[in-house]
């Protein structure tokens, strides 16, 4: 007895009833709950202490098999022996009155015989006549020394139940007790009996929500559990998932038997809340008025009963508001795979099938509807393909790309018209085409097969070129275009055709050169009379640009007339995402973001659209020419890309960025993982010659160089240049990899090689004439050259890449007359680093360490960390005092830096400033451009927002 949880309350009631029936007074103990609550175990506990007290116990289960034979649990409880009691034939007794007195006789002959208890288990599943001899026999115990203790299953269920056992009878003849579920402490017990006292809060807290504290449901569990996890319950350990794993079964065969006990009605409407989620409805909607219930709807249950069972679940714990959807579920996904155990398939999509007619006829979303139809199978009616296609509007709009995949391939399962079918088609193919590249191929052919207009089955093609231009199918992409009828008779759709032709054949260098002619030496490009097409004449301008065939002013002037002439929505994303990528060659950065983000969001240039890949690289190159390392592996990982090696990546110009600033920020390690796991040649989705993979392959050169590997970096850099010519010209625009080669031979003792490719690299950059690759070779044949003259040609890379003035001669820097945001510290601070070194080896340590100190700054904003050790190398190799202090930040500020910045930030000028501070009023601009460059900001009105503590210094003294 000791052995039952929390049922002290109980067993002192039987104690007492049952010591009053050995005194000679009889009573009815009535042990009520639902199931399994431990009626049955109670019971056992008053027969034990029946027996353990002297008593007679006569002990009976009644059944639902035994309920056709009249008293036959009465029959077997007094008179086991077969044949006592039998009264005669039925019919001379219809109401079998002399069977039960003549048992009523029997039960007082055994009570004259010493006390009795009578034990009856599950009485309301007794026949009809047993319990009327039952309820007869407690009215008459009072003066019998018998004590007659009885359980009965009580539970809110969805059928109406049939009254109570001690309906009619007077207080007075019968005690009553109620069992609950175990409480807290007890539950806990349970659980630490089978796995110790050390046993983890949160497995304990799993068994006990799976069973919800009920004695049968969490006695099997652990049944069960006790052999799958005879270890679990352990720090780190978790509950199963699904039943299938508890092998046993024992679990499973318990939750079948509550929802048996329970009846068919309410076992259904218990197996579809677990079938179908929010199926219950939020708490808060049931008062609602005309808010009809979903569970009792497709169930054909009464709305309140099904409420009604709703709610005694709830406070019985085995079903619980969702924390964050607010709707009835099962306590635990165990419990609830238990409830669905053994349902047919069938079965669950004809109740999901009742969930969405219901759904749609009372007008929730199109979403709310889909979710039932995906898990019916083909319905085969234009009602439910029409629910799918707008739920799958619904999630494209909300950015769940997943879920409208779903709704698409449901809805291409149902019967669709061609042409809607195509559309349908051509949006997964889109969706698809984000987790991976080359998706969507066979569903997009199918598409271009269903079209019939022109201009859609021009949209189909080039989307379909897209799929197979990323699977590195150039030429096939071209055929699709080619086999294009009546593109031609429709000029827009002509230059759009001819643009996305352009693109794909980037991937390949012959069909580069037969694109480049396509384009038409008038920019027309397709042979009509009039006006050029601008979209056509900025494609031209980026083959140009790229081949070095043109100056950037020249190049940046052409541009913004294009980008200002009026041109049709159609072509207009291919004419935004070339011109994007000239300005960004041209160091026009801040313009090269506004023309990517109009043609990315303006013009929702989808994922298998050609200019959404090219507008995507503008973005990160920009990012990376500001040397915004962060914002570049940001950028990267929101494209797709692995950036821990976590997985294998393209090998193109996303993995090429992400790999730079990896190096550049120290990553290394990174780095390589990243390079090992996109190797070319390997992962399909970037040709071997294309500019992409050209650029992959120099950003593993540099990572091979910062590893230490020069002659590997060599070989990347060599074989960038061999796959890059090709017979074409090429400028230094996309990657620089004659100067990157020159460096490494410099470095390998090779400097006739290394002077002929910087020269080579200087030439082509003074052709182009912007200041970031004009600094970086100037820099590089510098490094090589050495001596006075490699002093000079340095020197002249840092002034070019601060933004000095001009010399007459010098060369051009078109983005800094147009004020678009050069971003050049990242070219700046490794031409600082390469004066300063050759300045030292000149005798002039003192102003090269000048030089060097500002590269260190800039390297610390920068977040450059390979870049920072070398000027620190350099600055100790030249004598230089090392130190903590900070470079960069408001702490790197000197006194009278921030005497200056203070007064600035108050609005003073510096003319003001310089008569408070008795300073010359050049040094109070030294002392400013000092500050700016610690802070990191470029303007005076960014001072008071840069620095935490702006208090002006208010005294006249310095």
């Amino acid at each position: 007895m000791a052995s039952l949880f929390e049922r002290a309350d109980a067993l002192a009631l039987l104690a007492s009833e049952a010591q009053r029936a050995r005194a000679g007074s009889g009573r009815l103990l009535l042990f009520r709950g639902p199931t399994g609550t431990g009626r049955s175990a109670l019971l056992r506990a008053c027969v034990r202490h029946g027996a353990d007290h002297g008593m007679q116990v006569l002990t009976v289960s009644c059944s639902p098999e035994e309920s056709g034979e009249p008293l036959t649990p009465i029959r077997k409880m007094l008179c086991p022996a077969a044949g006592c009691g039998q009264d005669d034939a039925p019919a001379t007794d219809p109401d079998h009155r002399r069977h039960a007195d003549r048992l009523w006789r029997l039960l007082c002959s055994r009570a004259a015989d010493g006390p009795l208890l009578l034990a009856v288990d599950d009485v309301h599943l007794a026949d009809h006549a047993s319990r009327r001899w039952l309820l007869d026999a407690a009215r008459r115990l009072a003066p019998l020394p018998v004590l007659m203790v009885v359980t009965e299953r009580v539970q809110y269920d969805v059928t109406p139940p049939a009254p109570g056992f001690s309906h009619g009878l007077a207080p007075s003849l019968v005690r009553v007790h109620t069992s609950g579920p175990l409480g807290r402490a007890a539950a806990e017990a349970m659980v630490h009996d089978v796995f110790g006292p050390d046993t983890d809060p949160a497995w304990t807290d799993g068994c006990i929500a799976a069973s919800a504290g009920h004695p049968l449901l969490l006695r099997a569990l652990l049944d069960d559990l006790r052999v799958v996890a005879p270890h679990g319950g352990h720090s780190g350990s978790a509950l199963p998932d699904t039943c299938a794993d508890l092998f046993p079964g024992a679990f499973v065969a318990a939750v079948t038997w509550w929802l048996d006990s329970a009846g068919h009605e309410t076992a259904t409407v218990a197996r579809t809340l677990a079938e179908v989620k929010g199926c219950a409805g939020r708490t808060d909607e049931r008062d609602v008025p005309g808010r009809e219930c979903l569970l009792a709807s497709v169930t054909g249950s009464g709305p309140a009963r099904v409420l009604g069972w709703t709610t005694a679940m709830t406070r019985l714990g085995l079903l619980r508001p969702d924390p964050v959807q607010g709707d009835l579920r099962f306590a635990h996904p165990l419990l609830r795979d238990a409830v669905l155990d053994g349902w047919s398939h069938e079965r669950r999509e004809a109740v999901h099938r009742a969930a969405a007619d219901f759904r749609y006829r009372r007008g929730d979303s199109a979403e709310e509807v889909a979710g039932h139809l995906l898990r019916t199978g083909p319905v085969g009616m234009p009602r439910s393909a029409a629910t799918l296609l707008d739920a799958a509007a619904e999630a494209t709009r909300a950015g769940r790309t997943g879920d409208a995949a779903d709704y698409l391939r449901g809805a291409l399962d149902e019967p669709l018209a061609p042409e809607r079918r195509a559309e349908a088609l051509v949006e997964l193919a889109t969706l698809e085409s984000v987790t991976e590249p080359s998706g969507g191929i066979p569903r997009l052919t199918e598409a271009l097969r269903l079209r019939e207009r022109p201009r859609d089955r021009a949209l189909t093609a080039i989307a379909l070129g897209t799929a197979l231009t990323r699977r590195g199918e150039s030429r096939a992409a071209l055929d699709v275009l080619r086999g294009l009828d009546g593109a031609r008779e429709d000029p827009v759709l002509a230059r759009t055709v001819l643009a996305a032709s352009a693109l794909f054949a980037e991937r390949d260098a012959g069909l580069r050169r037969t694109a480049h002619a396509a384009l038409g030496a008038d920019g027309r490009g397709d042979g009509a009379d009039g006006p050029s097409s601008p979209t056509v004449e900025v494609l031209r301008l980026r083959y140009e640009a790229a081949a070095g065939l043109v100056p950037a002013e020249e190049a940046l002037r052409r541009l913004r007339r294009l980008t200002t002439t009026p041109e049709d929505p159609l072509p207009a994303p291919y004419l935004l995402g070339a011109a994007a990528c000239v300005a960004q060659w041209a160091d026009a950065l801040d313009w090269a973001d506004q023309l990517a983000a109009a043609g990315l969001a303006g013009h929702r240039v989808s994922p298998l659209h050609p200019a959404h890949d090219q507008l995507l690289h503008v973005r990160i190159d920009t990012a990376a020419a500001r040397g915004d390392f962060a914002r570049v592996l940001t950028y990267a990982e929101e494209s797709g890309l692995p950036v821990d090696g976590a997985g294998p990546a393209v090998a193109g110009n996303l993995a090429a960025q992400a790999v730079l600033a990896l190096v550049r920020t120290g990553r290394l390690a990174e780095a390589r993982r990243l390079t090992d796991g996109a190797g070319i040649g390997v992962t399909v989705g970037s040709a071997e010659d294309d500019w992409e993979a050209g650029r992959f392959r120099y950003a593993r050169g540099v990572l091979r160089a910062a590893s230490g590997d020069r002659h590997g970096a060599l070989a990347d850099f060599l074989e960038c240049g061999r796959r890059g010519l090709d017979g074409e010209p090429a400028g230094p625009v996309i990657t620089p990899w004659r100067s990157a080669a020159a460096e490494v031979q410099w470095a390998l003792g090779r400097p006739r090689e290394a002077l002929a490719l910087a020269g080579e690299e200087y030439r082509l950059a003074t052709a182009w004439g912007t200041p970031r690759v004009v600094g970086r070779a100037l820099r590089v044949l510098g490094e090589v050259t050495g001596g006075r003259r490699g002093l000079s040609l340095t020197e002249q890379a840092v002034e070019l890449l601060r933004g000095a003035p001009r010399a007459p001669g010098a060369v051009p820097g078109p983005g800094l007359e147009m004020g678009l945001g050069l971003g050049l510290e990242l070219e700046l601070a490794p031409a600082l680093v390469s004066h300063g070194r050759l300045l030292t080896a000149a005798g002039h340590p003192r102003r090269a360490r000048a030089l060097l100190r500002e590269a260190s700054v800039i390297a610390e904003r920068l977040g450059a960390a390979g870049l920072l050790t070398l000027t620190q190398d350099v600055l100790r190799v030249g004598g230089a005092r090392g130190g903590s202090a900070p470079l960069t930040g408001e702490a790197a500020l000197t006194g009278s830096e921030r005497r200056v910045a203070a007064l600035a930030a108050d609005g003073r000028t510096n003319a003001e400033i310089s008569d408070l501070l008795h300073l010359a009023r050049r040094t109070v601009e030294t002392h400013l451009t000092s500050t700016y460059r610690k802070l990191g900001i470029q303007r005076r009105a960014d001072l008071a927002g840069a620095m935490s503590s702006s208090a002006p210094h208010r005294g006249t003294g310095s």
